[in-house]
């Protein structure tokens, strides 16, 4: 076969895929459908490098979409995970990892007790069920652009992956199930006040990402979560705050380390996943103990999960989060920062108008607008750009989230090695950008 008519493994397995699975993926935004091209498909991972079964490494920004937090394949994770995984997979009974990763939630937060499960959109999805039960209310209140997972009731108007591809939020979903969401523009407090005004008495919930990664990192205004939580408390909702993706990651504490903790309020349920998991399947949700003593077997509701509390995968989760010290939370936000400078400098000397974005040492990038405080404004970025800015640097051996509509990830791996081959990459990069036109 000529070389240049020759597939590549990625290719190869991409048409295998697509023969046996919707679109060819597991998780649509893997397709790389907002990008372009054919998603790499990848056999290893060590650090901050991932090599694709072609054999072409790259530095990686996306970390499993945020759980890699010590880096790929990290000696201790892998030695505690093969020795609990030699003593057997799953048992289908309580074991002592659980416990333990449990306890360390508790000691990183404020929830008082944990229920593990084994993904986000679980977690999210039993906290509904948990604040309708323990209110006796039945409405839920979200905020456009934020993704709590594909729970039928929070998919209304969701970030992430349904923005990315730009489909309807609800195609499947009951009228009467959406009928119970209020969905509100992200930071706007009189929106949220008008809404209780309207239907306190009948409100549930408030769900809100503690600081939203799925229409781009979107960081709450000054003191929002804290009106959140009043404002729940008034009305006699309950307010859940999700980090699943914020948890562990952006502080030891999550994003509630950084205002709650501060400001002294409590959410009263929160949601955690990915770093918790140490990149393997788990999830948990918690708070205070009279709530979460409604669950079975303590209480009247029902959740319950056949493989929750993994041993191989909370073992998994507790040696990553045992080895997220201080010191490691340091590293992501100094080679962060100096990832931002690189990205914002190239852009900007290739005159491509952006802003970054942060939460911790998450953030992303703006393109051809100042910022954006709701999902509006981040939609109304000019993220056809990224198409040509993401290829360019995945040519060069950089892999970043096939979305403008993403967080780019950093980890405790990430070192001067990985920084030059990033910013080796970016002058291409930014030019391509520049050069794009909508219609690419």
């Amino acid at each position: 076969m000529d070389e240049s008519t020759q597939v590549s493994g990625s290719e190869a397995l991409f048409a295998r895929a697509r023969a046996v699975s919707p679109g060819g993926v597991n998780s649509p935004v893997r397709a790389f459908g907002a990008v372009g091209g054919t998603p790499r498909f990848m056999r290893s991972g060590a650090g901050a490098w991932l090599t694709d079964v072609d054999g072409n490494r790259y530095v990686d920004l996306v970390g499993s979409w945020g759980p890699m937090l010590l880096g790929h394949a990290h000696p201790a994770v892998l030695a505690a995970v093969a020795e609990t995984a030699a003593r057997g997979t799953s048992f289908g009974t309580p074991s002592e990892p659980e416990v333990a990763l449990a306890e360390e939630i508790v000691a990183r937060t404020p929830v008082e007790r944990v229920r593990l499960v084994s993904s986000g959109t679980e977690a999210t999805m039993s906290t509904l069920r948990l604040a309708r039960a323990a209110t006796g209310r039945d409405l839920v209140v979200k905020f456009a652009g934020c993704y709590h997972g594909h729970v039928d009731p929070l998919l209304a108007q969701a970030g992430s992956g349904v923005v990315t591809l730009g489909l309807p939020g609800t195609p499947g979903v009951p009228d009467h199930v959406a009928a119970d969401t209020i969905v509100l523009p992200y930071n706007d407090r009189a929106a949220v006040t008008a809404a209780f005004a309207e239907h306190g008495d009948e409100i549930a919930c408030l769900i809100t990402e503690a600081a939203p990664g799925n229409m781009g990192v979107v960081p709450p205004e000054p003191g929002f979560n804290a009106f959140l939580a009043a404002t729940c408390r008034q009305h006699g909702a309950l307010f859940v705050s999700d980090e699943v993706m914020t948890g562990f990651r952006v502080t030891r504490s999550g994003q509630w380390g950084l205002d709650g903790a501060v400001e002294g309020w409590t959410p009263d349920l929160l949601t955690f996943g990915k770093v918790m998991g140490g990149g393997f399947p788990a999830a948990a949700f918690g708070g205070r103990a009279e709530l979460m003593d409604l669950l079975a077997p303590s209480g009247p509701v029902y959740q319950a999960g056949t493989l929750s509390g993994n041993p191989v995968a909370t073992t998994a989760g507790l040696t990553t989060l045992q080895h997220a010290t201080p010191e490691v939370y340091e590293r992501l936000l100094s080679f962060s920062g100096q990832l931002q400078s690189a990205v914002s400098q190239a852009l900007s000397a290739a005159g491509v108008a952006h802003a970054i974005q942060t939460a911790g040492s998450m953030f992303s990038v703006f393109w051809g607008v100042d910022g954006a405080r709701d999902f509006d404004e981040a939609q109304a970025q000019e993220a056809w750009r990224y198409r040509a800015f993401f290829h360019a640097m995945l040519d060069a051996g950089v892999y970043l989230p096939p979305s403008a509509f993403e967080a780019w990830f950093v980890s405790a791996a990430h070192d001067e090695e990985a920084l030059s081959r990033i910013v080796a990459a970016l002058p291409v990069a930014a030019t391509a950008a520049a050069a794009a036109t909508p219609s690419e």
